[in-house]
């Protein structure tokens, strides 16, 4: 070392350490992330690949340039114009807010980049007086004859940051502009929360009318109409609540369940519906048409129903529920295989049934229906001329399909339009994600996943069956929700992606085309890391029961989820997708949403959700998800349940309401340990679970002596988990966890140990066990369980 500066050997060793622990965050003055210039700069010319500078910013900067060039002496300029160069640029750089300490809108901004020690230092030797031209900053010109002190009030915090080192430091720079993926692959991504306050809200739809409006049903038989600045309309768009067959049971299936919007809406009012009925003890899925309302385009007109065709269901759960209008002009209708576990009707199922309507795509004609039939068959369809199938049949050999898309294709070339996206639901070992091609049979029931669930079945070569493009065992998910293909304009490097979820476990997931192998590579979406979604407006988390996916017009991305997943909880948020890493230039996006006239009263929007600071991204992907066949072993669930939605007759004189056989989740999010519940009584329980664990997970606390607890037992076995789960309202215990596999309970005490329950006590205070806060375990030995609505030995 010479008078404080670090020689070159030095300075790389510093900068590899710093890379460690760095984490690449760029971020604009305008506090979101920086975009390729629309074309090249001519004076921050370092940044017309990747920066914060539109071309008229960059003319800016270039005119302050030249001012100061006018005021300095002409030696000094000489000497320091690089200087100046150099700092005007940095409001260009991709991490100008970290050099101009503007990550917080709340603070001021500085009005000199952060400096790296040597640079200032070096600087300051001979171009100090340069500052009092660059900067108002008067305390700053008071230290200009101290150089330490000088540069010290330069310095940044977060020195991986400080220019010029972050133009060298290799952490920062490798993957400048893409998306950020964590240290196991995980792509970061951030949200933005949309609507909230909703009822299982599983479908969002646009007029493609150039309003720009948002359509959001709910479960329940609601629809509301949202405007651009998203406030919503205080009168439903549709209500169809007393028509439609629902309960308040949580992951019950039936319900409200799709809609479409005619592609040629503006000009004739149309939208289909599809929707559980039921009278007495018989249920059927109806899909009927609708007109808007003639005096307010933002009410549909309920006396105008007419429906378009009835499909009767065997059972409650397994409704499908996706309704699509095709770049063809058809309507495509997604159906269930009727439910129950293992397609048992007839002998090879509903699915493989070509004269069934159940387990299948349809795909009909409802234009130019005002006289004559309700639909048509297009003359395309795969088995118009097979007399033993139903010719409305496009696709057949599913089992559940919850959530269907067409990709737009690329915004340039095209690739991709048309293509059939499908999330399908698997019985109890892998979920799927299948790419649906016209007289395709898709497996259900010979095939789950890529594996065989009915052996004798699956051996018949005649099926000639299309394998999914991706498949994930249940350690990932029980219940996929298909999802989008991202066209958007916003996030170019989404540009391709196939974003889904899953139901069950809350995960995000992506799948990315290899357009040369036709092969499709998994990446798991976590909730950005640190400081990554810290942009006003922006949040990292979300409720786990991602019930549906969506576009707006402009082909912006959202999903929808829920808290508790019950037509009757209004925990239901809309989510947009965001990419912190990358976005288009400024003004390229811009949208101008025709006028449309409201009648009714206008709900602002007002957010709920906040940033929460954390260290890690969230959720954590557990495992990679392969691509090729999975091998699983002995299924350790009983059937999945799909997805969520409801169940009871409404719409004539009800049948007494049944408990259903649909899915079960649970609860809400995670309570804060330690916090005491005014209205628990003695031997009342409770599951703590990590983010991203579906309910009916997790370390059991217990509340006895007037404060919550947790139990801590090496022999705790299934017996006492049954007794768990049925206080917490669940039919059978999966498992019983020990050793703290779900967390351990660290804020709270141990109150329960040597636990010996015969299956059949009321809470396990009931149970034998030691002495109340008696015990001789550790809090890694912590209890826990799986509960499940299902019996795990079907």
């Amino acid at each position: 070392m010479a008078g404080g500066r670090a020689g070159p050997g030095a300075l790389l060793a510093l900068l590899a350490l710093r890379a460690l622990g760095a984490a690449a965050h760029p971020q604009c003055l305008d506090f979101r992330p920086p975009f390729r210039p629309p074309q090249p700069l001519r004076f921050c010319a370092q940044y017309s690949a990747f920066g914060c500078c539109t071309p008229e910013q960059d003319a800016a900067l270039a005119g302050r340039f030249g001012a100061l060039a006018a005021r300095v002496d002409a030696a000094e300029w000489a000497a320091c114009a690089g200087y100046a160069l150099d700092l005007l640029c940095q409001e260009c750089s991709p991490y100008a807010a970290h050099l101009y300490d503007a990550e917080d809108p709340s603070t001021p901004l500085r009005t000199v980049p952060g400096l790296c020690e040597d640079y200032c230092l070096d600087m300051w030797q001979t171009c100090r007086g340069l500052f009092r031209h660059l900067s108002p900053d008067r305390e700053l010109w008071a230290l200009e004859g101290n150089r330490a002190k000088f540069c010290r009030y330069l310095s940044l915090d977060d020195v991986d940051y400080c220019f010029p080192y972050l133009l060298v430091n290799e952490n920062l720079n490798s993957n400048l502009g893409r998306v950020v993926a964590d240290a196991k692959g995980c792509l970061q991504l951030c949200l933005e929360e949309v609507a909230n306050g909703l009822r299982n809200p599983v479908a969002m739809v646009h007029a493609q009318d150039g309003t720009h409006r948002f359509f959001v049903a709910e479960q329940v038989g609601l629809v509301w109409a949202y405007l651009p600045n998203r406030s919503r309309l205080e009168k439903p768009f549709l209500n169809i609540s007393r028509a439609v067959l629902t309960s308040p049971w949580e992951g019950d299936e039936r319900g409200f369940l799709g809609i479409a919007l005619h592609p040629s809406f503006r000009h004739n009012g149309k939208l289909y519906v599809y929707y559980s009925v039921g009278f007495g003890f018989d249920e059927w899925i109806r899909i009927s048409e609708f007109r808007v309302s003639a005096d307010d385009v933002n009410t549909v007109d309920h006396g105008s129903e007419r429906i378009i065709l009835e499909i009767e269901e065997p059972a409650s759960n397994h409704n499908g529920g996706q309704l699509l209008f095709g770049d063809d002009g058809y309507l495509y209708i997604f159906t269930g295989d009727g439910g129950m576990a293992g397609d048992p009707f007839g002998k090879f199922g509903n699915a493989q049934n070509k004269s069934a309507l159940l387990g299948k795509v349809l795909r009909i004609d409802v234009d130019r229906n005002e006289r004559g039939p309700l639909y048509r068959i297009p003359r395309d369809n795969p088995f118009v001329d097979d007399p033993s199938a139903r010719p409305e049949v496009y696709a057949l050999g599913v089992r559940n399909m919850w959530r269907c898309s067409f990709d737009r294709g690329d915004p340039a070339t095209g690739a991709g339009r048309g293509r059939l996206f499908c999330g399908d639901v698997g019985q109890n070992k892998f979920e799927e994600v299948d790419l649906v091609e016209r007289g395709g049979n898709y497996g259900w029931r010979a095939r789950e996943g890529f594996e065989c669930y009915d052996r004798k079945l699956c051996a018949n070569a005649s099926l000639d069956d299309i394998l999914p493009i991706f498949a994930y065992p249940h350690k990932l998910g029980k219940s996929v929700t298909g999802g989008y293909v991202y066209r958007g304009c916003e996030y170019p490097n989404l540009n391709g992606l196939y974003i889904f979820g899953d139901f069950m476990s809350g995960r995000l997931m992506s799948l990315r085309e290899n357009v040369e192998t036709g092969q499709w590579r998994y990446s798991e979406i976590c909730m950005g890391r640190g400081q990554t979604c810290v942009f006003p407006g922006l949040i990292n988390n979300y409720y786990p029961h991602i019930i549906s996916f969506a576009e707006d017009e402009a082909g912006e991305l959202y999903f929808m989820s829920t808290g508790v997943p019950s037509a009757a909880a209004a925990r239901g948020v809309v989510y947009k997708v965001i990419d912190p890493s990358r976005r288009a230039p400024p003004g390229k996006c811009r949208i101008q949403p025709a006028q449309v006239k409201v009648k009714s009263r206008l709900i602002p929007f007002v957010p709920r959700e906040k940033f929460i600071q954390r260290a890690e991204s969230t959720p954590r992907p557990t495992a990679r998800a392969p691509t090729q066949p999975p091998r699983g072993g002995r299924p350790t669930a009983a059937p999945p349940p799909p997805t969520p939605r409801p169940a009871r007759p409404t719409p004539r004189p009800a049948r007494p309401t049944q408990r259903p056989g649909g899915r079960r989740g649970g609860g809400g999010r995670r309570r804060r340990p330690g916090t005491v519940d005014p209205a628990a009584s003695n031997g009342a329980v409770r599951l703590v679970r990590p983010a991203g664990l579906s309910s009916g997970r997790g370390r059991v606390e217990v509340f006895a002596g007037g404060r919550w607890g947790t139990v801590c037992d090496d022999g705790w076995d299934i017996k006492a988990a049954a007794v768990v789960c049925r206080q917490l309202g669940f039919a059978h215990a999966e498992r019983a966890t020990k050793r703290a596999e779900f967390g351990q309970g660290h804020a709270l005490p141990i109150l329960l140990d040597d636990v010996r329950c015969a299956g059949t006590e009321r809470n396990l205070l009931e149970c034998t066990h030691a002495g109340l806060g008696t015990h001789n375990c550790e809090h890694q030995e912590d209890a826990g369980v799986v509960c499940s609505h299902e019996d795990p030995d079907l």
